[in-house]
């Protein structure tokens, strides 16, 4: 979580922001932080990108739990924030999570925060807040920064409906499984990627999606050298070698075609009479610029005798 600005001040703040500024997180400074599991959005890596409520939580707690303190120590640090920083992540959740329980049953106020962005997306904090609830603890939010959504506004796709997949199996052959399940959502896809895998899943969603898909790379958002690279699939693959930094694909829905089962189912039975259905499904895909796994599920009704 980097503490460089993204951008320099040109002037001075206005004297009436600094003093409701002030004024606001002075009064909620002055109200008692309830006891329970707080839940708190911090920055995806502007550190500005941080909400009054947030500091003043994070402020009041008896103690913070963060998957890397180091990583939230930078944070505490830059607001002058001194609370015991303490981590619960996948690896020590199981051992961490009875004593974190305890704690809110004698009372404490724990925050829970995430490297970066909004708590309990692609970390162990759910299995936290499902015992809490069932404990019949408080447990609240304090909204924020979120990278996925982040990068659903910035890409240009469609918002109106989206899938987070969250981050993609590592291995070839289970990441393309995936995307073959994914291919049938009708929305926006929201990916999470490291930047050494991010070729090889382009290029399976290429194979698998279909190259025209329209999509967007965002990476390091908020951060200093942020960038956002918009281009179908087929040609995206071009435009990311070698990148690095924090990584977020969106894929757009599949475009709207006028190709019905009818057509495809006729041009399969040709295709089959001399390929595996493997084969006649990528075939089929690419001519009628199709999903795969549509040609494949045709193309296996076939074999079975079905229509």
């Amino acid at each position: 979580m980097p503490h460089i600005e993204k951008t320099q001040e040109a002037a001075g703040p206005s004297p009436d922001i600094q003093r409701a500024v002030g004024h606001q997180m002075a009064r909620l400074l002055a109200q008692p932080l309830d006891p329970g599991l707080h839940l708190v959005a911090t920055p995806i890596g502007h550190l500005g990108d941080v909400t009054l409520r947030a500091l003043a939580t994070l402020a009041q707690a008896d103690v913070i739990y963060c998957e890397d303190t180091r990583r939230t120590r930078i944070l505490a640090d830059h607001y002058g924030i001194d609370r015991p920083l303490r981590s619960y992540h996948e690896h020590n959740a199981e051992r961490e999570r009875p004593q974190i329980l305890a704690r809110l049953g004698r009372g404490d106020r724990v925050a829970l925060v995430s490297d970066a962005g909004t708590p309990l997306v692609s970390d162990p904090g759910y299995k936290l807040v499902r015992d809490a609830i069932e404990a019949g603890c408080l447990v609240t939010c304090v909204p924020g920064a979120s990278s996925v959504l982040t990068a659903l506004t910035v890409s240009g796709l469609p918002t109106d409906a989206f899938h987070f997949g969250g981050f993609m199996p590592p291995r070839g052959g289970q990441r393309r499984t995936r995307l073959e399940q994914l291919a049938a959502v009708p929305a926006t896809l929201v990916l999470f990627e490291t930047a050494s895998r991010l070729e090889a899943l382009v290029a399976d969603a290429v194979e698998i999606l279909g190259g025209d898909r329209p999509a967007a790379v965002a990476r390091e958002l908020t951060k200093l050298h942020e960038e956002i690279i918009r281009a179908p699939l087929g040609i995206l693959g071009e435009r990311i070698a070698g990148l690095v930094g924090e990584i977020v694909l969106v894929i757009g829905p599949a475009p709207d075609r006028a190709v019905d089962d009818a057509a495809i189912e006729a041009r399969l039975r040709v295709l089959l009479a001399t390929q595996t259905l493997k084969d006649a499904a990528r075939v089929a895909a690419d001519e009628f610029a199709i999903p795969k796994a549509r040609a494949y599920d045709i193309a296996l009704a076939i074999k079975r005798g079905g229509p």
